[in-house]
Protein backbone atom coordinates (compact mmCIF):
# COMPACT_ATOMS: atom_id res chain seq x y z
CA UNK A 1 0.00 0.00 0.00
CA UNK A 2 2.99 2.08 0.87
CA UNK A 3 4.41 1.57 -2.21
CA UNK A 4 1.11 2.78 -4.63
CA UNK A 5 0.19 5.55 -2.54
CA UNK A 6 4.23 7.15 -2.64
CA UNK A 7 3.75 6.10 -6.64
CA UNK A 8 0.79 8.05 -6.88
CA UNK A 9 2.38 10.89 -5.17
CA UNK A 10 5.29 10.79 -7.48
CA UNK A 11 3.29 11.03 -10.24
CA UNK A 12 1.65 14.29 -9.02
CA UNK A 13 5.02 15.66 -7.56
CA UNK A 14 8.31 15.41 -9.23
CA UNK A 15 10.27 16.56 -6.72
CA UNK A 16 9.97 12.47 -5.25
CA UNK A 17 11.97 10.26 -6.30
CA UNK A 18 10.42 7.48 -7.03
CA UNK A 19 13.75 5.12 -8.18
CA UNK A 20 15.35 5.73 -4.96
CA UNK A 21 12.25 4.30 -3.39
CA UNK A 22 12.61 1.65 -5.34
CA UNK A 23 15.84 1.19 -4.91
CA UNK A 24 15.61 0.76 -1.13
CA UNK A 25 11.91 -1.28 -1.59
CA UNK A 26 14.23 -3.79 -3.29
CA UNK A 27 16.27 -4.63 0.16
CA UNK A 28 13.16 -5.91 1.35
CA UNK A 29 12.51 -9.64 0.48
CA UNK A 30 8.80 -9.43 1.66
CA UNK A 31 7.84 -8.86 -2.37
CA UNK A 32 9.10 -10.00 -5.32
CA UNK A 33 10.06 -7.11 -7.88
CA UNK A 34 7.56 -8.01 -10.42
CA UNK A 35 4.90 -7.41 -7.72
CA UNK A 36 6.66 -4.44 -6.06
CA UNK A 37 6.64 -2.91 -10.04
CA UNK A 38 3.34 -3.68 -10.56
CA UNK A 39 1.98 -1.66 -7.97
CA UNK A 40 4.22 1.34 -8.85
CA UNK A 41 2.96 1.33 -11.88
CA UNK A 42 -0.20 1.04 -10.85
CA UNK A 43 0.37 4.04 -8.60
CA UNK A 44 2.19 6.47 -11.23
CA UNK A 45 -0.94 5.89 -13.78
CA UNK A 46 -3.24 6.77 -11.20
CA UNK A 47 -1.34 10.03 -10.58
CA UNK A 48 -0.52 10.67 -14.10
CA UNK A 49 -4.44 10.75 -14.43
CA UNK A 50 -4.70 13.51 -12.71
CA UNK A 51 -2.52 15.55 -15.46
CA UNK A 52 -4.34 13.94 -18.25
CA UNK A 53 -7.57 15.15 -16.72
CA UNK A 54 -6.27 18.76 -16.46
CA UNK A 55 -4.87 18.77 -19.82
CA UNK A 56 -8.30 16.93 -20.85
CA UNK A 57 -9.65 20.50 -18.40
CA UNK A 58 -11.82 18.45 -16.52
CA UNK A 59 -9.38 19.81 -13.75
CA UNK A 60 -9.66 23.64 -13.80
CA UNK A 61 -5.99 24.45 -12.67
CA UNK A 62 -5.82 28.40 -13.35
CA UNK A 63 -1.86 27.95 -14.22
CA UNK A 64 -2.20 25.25 -16.20
CA UNK A 65 -4.57 27.29 -18.72
CA UNK A 66 -2.69 30.62 -18.59
CA UNK A 67 0.19 27.62 -19.95
CA UNK A 68 -1.55 26.16 -22.46
CA UNK A 69 -3.09 29.56 -23.67
CA UNK A 70 0.21 30.59 -24.57
CA UNK A 71 0.88 31.02 -28.74
CA UNK A 72 4.35 28.99 -27.86
CA UNK A 73 2.60 26.08 -26.43
CA UNK A 74 -0.25 26.28 -29.14
CA UNK A 75 1.82 26.15 -31.64
CA UNK A 76 3.52 23.18 -30.12
CA UNK A 77 0.38 21.35 -29.54
CA UNK A 78 -0.81 21.91 -32.88
CA UNK A 79 2.10 20.37 -33.93
CA UNK A 80 1.78 16.87 -31.48
CA UNK A 81 -2.17 17.17 -32.81
CA UNK A 82 -0.91 17.45 -36.56
CA UNK A 83 1.74 14.28 -35.88
CA UNK A 84 -0.78 12.44 -33.87
CA UNK A 85 -4.41 12.64 -34.98
CA UNK A 86 -5.60 9.27 -36.74
CA UNK A 87 -2.40 7.40 -35.88
CA UNK A 88 -2.80 5.69 -32.71
CA UNK A 89 -0.06 3.57 -33.27
CA UNK A 90 2.49 6.39 -33.51
CA UNK A 91 0.74 8.11 -30.39
CA UNK A 92 0.80 4.79 -28.45
CA UNK A 93 4.64 4.51 -29.15
CA UNK A 94 5.36 7.87 -28.29
CA UNK A 95 3.78 7.31 -24.79
CA UNK A 96 4.81 4.14 -24.44
CA UNK A 97 8.87 5.97 -24.86
CA UNK A 98 7.81 8.39 -22.74
CA UNK A 99 6.96 5.93 -19.86
CA UNK A 100 9.71 4.14 -19.82
CA UNK A 101 12.50 6.33 -20.83
CA UNK A 102 10.93 9.39 -19.96
CA UNK A 103 11.99 11.19 -23.27
CA UNK A 104 9.67 13.29 -23.45
CA UNK A 105 9.00 13.24 -19.95
CA UNK A 106 6.23 11.34 -18.86
CA UNK A 107 4.23 14.15 -16.77
CA UNK A 108 4.54 16.76 -19.74
CA UNK A 109 3.60 13.84 -21.73
CA UNK A 110 0.14 13.16 -19.56
CA UNK A 111 -0.73 16.85 -19.85
CA UNK A 112 -0.57 16.49 -23.34
CA UNK A 113 -2.33 13.56 -23.68
CA UNK A 114 -5.30 15.13 -22.40
CA UNK A 115 -5.17 17.81 -24.16
CA UNK A 116 -4.95 15.98 -27.31
CA UNK A 117 -7.72 13.83 -26.68
CA UNK A 118 -5.68 10.78 -26.43
CA UNK A 119 -8.12 7.82 -25.95
CA UNK A 120 -7.77 6.66 -22.20
CA UNK A 121 -7.12 3.08 -22.60
CA UNK A 122 -4.51 3.87 -25.08
CA UNK A 123 -2.81 6.21 -22.28
CA UNK A 124 -3.13 4.02 -19.36
CA UNK A 125 -2.20 0.79 -20.99
CA UNK A 126 0.82 2.10 -23.13
CA UNK A 127 1.54 4.05 -19.38
CA UNK A 128 0.65 0.92 -17.45
CA UNK A 129 3.37 -0.99 -19.94
CA UNK A 130 6.35 1.83 -20.14
CA UNK A 131 6.53 2.35 -15.83
CA UNK A 132 5.99 -1.40 -15.00
CA UNK A 133 9.30 -2.19 -17.26
CA UNK A 134 11.19 1.01 -16.52
CA UNK A 135 10.23 -0.08 -12.55
CA UNK A 136 10.96 -3.84 -12.78
CA UNK A 137 14.53 -2.57 -14.59
CA UNK A 138 15.52 -0.36 -11.90
CA UNK A 139 14.41 -3.15 -9.00
CA UNK A 140 16.19 -5.75 -10.62
CA UNK A 141 19.22 -3.44 -10.90
CA UNK A 142 18.75 -2.42 -7.42
CA UNK A 143 18.77 -5.91 -6.13
CA UNK A 144 21.44 -6.91 -7.92
CA UNK A 145 23.83 -3.79 -6.52
CA UNK A 146 22.83 -4.60 -3.31
CA UNK A 147 24.11 -8.33 -3.55
CA UNK A 148 27.31 -7.15 -4.59
CA UNK A 149 27.81 -5.15 -1.06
Amino acid sequence: MTTFLYSAGAAVAAFMALEAYLAVAATDPTYPSVVLAAVAAAGQMTGKLLWYWAGAGTTRLPWLRRKLDSPKVEAAMTRWRDRTDGRPVYTGAVLLASAFAGIPPFMVMSVVAGVLRVRMWLFLSTGLVGRFVRFWIVLEAADFAWFLF
